[in-house]
């Protein structure tokens, strides 16, 4: 994932309300036909539509779902066609409802309000609560609500089983990514470390949402854990060279680093699933190394 496109991922998270926008253009719902060609024009809108849809249904998928870094679901999409998000394309392929988000192409969102196509507008996530509306609002929206209901149970399950024994002292940790990219407070991932027991310290380096920490910074007041990106292999650059630093090793008697991909920060639905997991065992490789 680029630089550009985890900011305006991050951006977005950070500035906008969890519920879905209001339908443009008349999105359909169960109370009417259930739509035959879906079109998704988002990578977090992508993990949720393959999960409720019928394949049949699915007329494109972001071409950011094909990305393995930063999509839980590249194996699939890349069965399914995709767009590069241009209006021309997706007009061609005379969808009934295009899922869209605000970090969408604007200009393809226009575009497509003037062709009276219909369109539901989505945010990000800020929270579980709000990652399981959209989950079921989606399924609604193509009328397989029994398909978000079963997803959904599935998301509380893996959820649940990732909060540590209770008493259990949470862990101070930070979230670092590529170029020291972290998640602060208010964010999906700020709840989801708490609920895997840990304690989220972004805050205390300045953090507001989303940000980069310098390395400096992290020396000078280390957290327990830290939650480092997976580096590109061959990559060369300064931002993956940040994650890795040899100066972090000096801090390997006080700080724990432990990998948490990329693709499982930014989204929420099904992607939640495989963030607990990941989580819960960095809470475990954490916790035999400080012992």
């Amino acid at each position: 994932m680029t630089p550009s496109r985890r900011q305006a991922l991050a951006g977005a998270g950070a500035a906008l309300i969890a519920a879905p926008a209001a339908a443009s253009a008349g999105a359909r719902g169960v109370a009417g036909a259930a739509p035959r060609r879906v079109v998704s024009l988002a990578s977090c809108l992508d993990a949720i539509l393959v999960h409720v849809a019928d394949r049949g249904q699915i007329a494109a998928l972001s071409h950011y779902a094909r990305e393995p870094i930063g999509s839980t679901i590249a194996e699939v999409a890349r069965t399914l066609p995709f767009t590069w998000e241009t209006a021309e394309e997706v007009i061609a392929l005379r969808p009934d409802l295009v899922l869209t988000s605000r970090h969408s192409a604007l200009a393809t969102r226009n575009a497509l309000g003037r062709m009276k196509i219909p369109t539901q507008l989505f945010a990000v996530p800020d929270s579980v609560a709000a990652s399981l509306d959209q989950v079921r609002e989606i399924a609604r929206l193509v009328g397989r609500p029994e398909r978000g209901e079963a997803l959904i149970a599935r998301i509380e399950a893996a959820v649940a089983a990732s909060a540590p024994p209770p008493g259990s002292t949470p862990l101070t940790a930070l979230i670092y990514q590529p170029n020291g990219f972290a998640a602060g407070r208010g964010t999906l991932m700020d709840e989801m470390m708490t609920r895997a027991g840990f304690e989220n310290v972004a805050g205390r380096y300045g953090l507001g949402k989303w940000g980069n920490v310098p390395v400096e910074r992290l020396l000078a007041d280390p957290p327990q854990v830290l939650l480092s990106g997976v580096p590109v292999r061959g990559s060369r650059t300064w931002a993956d060279r940040v994650m890795r630093h040899p100066v972090l090793k000096s801090l390997s008697g006080r700080m724990v680093q432990t990998q948490l991909e990329e693709k499982l920060l930014y989204c929420g639905g099904p992607v939640l699933i495989h963030t607990a997991a990941a989580l819960a065992q960095a809470r475990r490789t954490a916790l035999e190394a400080l012992t």
